[in-house]
């Protein structure tokens, strides 16, 4: 991120996509990239345009806005989201998803503006942090020796038990290190969590098979092992992949 801050609106109610993003207008470093009208939709929108933020409805047909985010929970850049509804009692739900903030409807232009005054702040944190991080190798701390790995390298990840196991093209490593701090650590590469315990390289992604109950099954290049995918991943990751 640089001085822009993308955000998308999800909201079934096209006079609340309009209230919010006419107040948004005040802000020189927001800039509304696009609106979605149903859960389905901020979805997609959000895996092509990758905002930095979604403005999020919680009460939608469908698909509501917990369930979206759950989704976008999944994706290789996760944005900030932010809660926004006219029922105050779903906000102790909201954050359970690691939300931003949470709005109440109709909206207050004082809420909003602390709203993005926090955004602006944790934001420019995170750009600083990903700067430092991206040209690095992973360290992994193994018989008292620290072996470095190239993140290209690596085919994926898994936990197994109180260990995450790392297959890469250099061989298998295990690491203490949780698997949502290595996904944290390899946020500015092409990894994507395809289930609760597995976390794939993209680039070696070479087919997608349906497997049952809307689940698929994953194979990776010079790999004999077919990884699943969970039915809640399958939609952002089909995304992520095909053009």
């Amino acid at each position: 991120m640089k001085n822009t801050i993308k955000v998308l609106i999800a909201d079934d109610e096209r006079y609340s996509r309009d209230e919010l993003k006419h107040l948004l207008k005040a802000f020189s470093s927001i800039q509304v990239v696009d609106e979605a009208e149903s859960g389905e939709a901020a979805i997609m929108k959000a895996v092509h345009l990758q905002p930095h933020v979604v403005f999020l409805d919680v009460e939608m047909p469908k698909m509501n806005g917990m369930e979206v985010a759950k989704s976008l929970m999944a994706l290789k850049k996760v944005p900030l989201i932010i809660f926004a509804t006219a029922y105050p009692q779903f906000a102790a739900e909201a954050f359970r998803y690691e939300a931003t903030d949470y709005l109440l409807k109709p909206y207050d232009e004082e809420m909003v503006r602390q709203t993005v005054q926090r955004i602006e702040k944790q934001l420019l944190s995170k750009a600083k942090h990903e700067t430092v991080k991206t040209a690095g190798k992973l360290a992994i701390e193994e018989d008292g020796e620290i072996i470095y790995i190239e993140p290209k390298d690596i085919i994926y990840m898994y936990r197994d038990d109180k260990v995450s196991r790392i297959i890469a093209k250099s061989g298998s490593y295990e690491t203490k290190i949780s698997l949502k701090e290595l996904e944290s650590r390899l946020n500015p590469f092409s990894f994507f969590r395809i289930h609760k315990s597995y976390l794939v390289n993209l680039e070696y992604v070479t087919r997608l098979t349906p497997w049952f109950n809307g689940a698929y099954q994953l194979e990776m290049e010079n790999r004999k092992e077919m990884l699943s995918v969970s039915r809640n991943y399958v939609k952002a990751l089909r995304a992520r992949l095909e053009i």
